[in-house]
């Protein structure tokens, strides 16, 4: 198992319980796009964030994981197989996927080797879609804080392959045709615990504590707290979604 995958199996419980949930609108677009609706793959599918919407358009959803730990904190209703594999080596058959997707990870394996597995797994004329979200945006005092952490304080923390989200994966090359996706966003309204628990699920900060030998966000939760005003009241929450969409020859 590699390194990023034992990081987030080991907090897949926070991951589960504080990670966003994706629009309803981003797959009704994708399998939109979709001229068969038999099988879909979410690759690294996590605690199944992408994996469940998915099956209110596809007949079977297949989601993978390399940990163990995500995969048992993973959703599992009817319709749903689970198993475990490395996203470029997968155990299905060759040419059988309407459409593949990867929901904030593709920048941990966005290699040649993958990319021609997903060639491989495609049906002709199959859709291969990604995305990623970098920074929360809330309102300007706290969007300022947040940014300060992610760049300065946990500014040397980030595993390799972060960068490609910062840049919403426009350093990604994928070997299909593209298509123009229209513009997504996830949008919560969310409690400060909610905001912290968050904040915590960031491999940076796990990176961090594990290193400095305590926790950077509760460091950070008094300027957080005063920014937010009354703890009692949610706030609007919202993150742009970057999407790397292209269709299968």
């Amino acid at each position: 198992m590699s390194e990023i995958a034992q990081l987030f199996g080991a907090n897949a419980g926070a991951y589960a319980s504080f990670r966003p949930h994706y629009p309803a609108a981003l797959f009704d677009w994708l399998a939109s796009h979709c001229s068969e609706r038999q099988y879909a793959l979410d690759i690294a599918c996590g605690n199944g964030q992408a994996s469940v919407p998915l099956r209110r358009h596809f007949a079977q959803v297949l989601a993978c994981d390399a940990s163990l730990d995500q995969l048992r904190a993973a959703e599992t209703p009817a319709g749903i197989s689970l198993f475990a594999a490395k996203a470029e080596a997968q155990p299905l058959i060759s040419a059988s996927l309407d459409l593949i997707v990867v929901a904030q990870a593709l920048h941990w394996f966005a290699t040649p080797a993958f990319f021609a597995e997903v060639r491989r797994l495609l049906k002709p004329g199959g859709l291969f879609g990604a995305w990623c979200y970098s920074l929360m945006r809330i309102d300007s005092p706290l969007d300022e804080l947040i940014d300060d952490f992610y760049r300065n304080t946990l500014g040397g923390y980030w595993p390799p392959g972060r960068a490609s989200v910062d840049s919403g994966y426009r350093d990604i090359q994928m070997p299909f045709p593209r298509l123009e996706p229209p513009e997504f966003a996830i949008e919560a309204h969310w409690s400060f615990p909610q905001l912290t628990g968050y904040l915590r699920t960031w491999s940076a900060v796990q990176y961090w504590e594990r290193q400095q030998g305590r926790d950077p966000v509760s460091e950070l939760e008094p300027a957080l707290l005063r920014a937010w005003g009354d703890i009692k009241q949610p706030r609007f929450v919202r993150w742009p979604l970057h999407l790397l969409v292209g269709i299968a020859h």
